[in-house]
């Protein structure tokens, strides 16, 4: 288990401004700000109003786990939630710890197409009155 980043309190407005103020920096959409603030302060209220330096890999596995699990959220949700805790992490708290790298994104799962068996294609038109196939 990789240890948490040191100093801190917990999610102060300065935080939050620092993190909207960094995402402005790099031109990112107002959307895209948007989510990342929502998905930084449900983070640290999921975490107990911790600061984000006095997290670990332990805290931001759990909290993807449970959007999955409790929350029942698309891939491509939990994976916004992870960029978003990403660019916290790398760009605004400016922590280089190997354990960032670990987080795996959620994989969406394969679409299969639901296709009629010939034979249920021919009940079905042997089903319409009519023509005869």
């Amino acid at each position: 288990m990789a240890s948490p980043i040191a100093g801190g309190r917990a999610s102060s407005p300065r935080l939050m401004a620092q993190l909207r103020q960094a995402i402005r920096v790099r031109h990112y959409s107002r959307r895209t700000e948007q989510a990342y603030a929502w998905w930084v302060r449900r983070f640290i209220r999921f975490s107990g109003l911790r600061h984000p330096r006095e997290l670990g890999q332990t805290d931001v596995t759990k909290f993807l786990s449970s959007l999955a699990s409790d929350g029942r959220v698309s891939a491509s949700t939990q994976n916004q939630a992870l960029s978003a805790i990403l660019f916290l992490y790398d760009e605004v708290l400016g922590a280089k710890v190997g354990w960032l790298e670990t987080l795996v994104r959620a994989k969406r799962p394969a679409r299969v197409p639901v296709v009629l068996t010939r034979e249920e294609v021919r009940a079905i038109l042997h089903g319409m009155p009519g023509t005869t196939w």
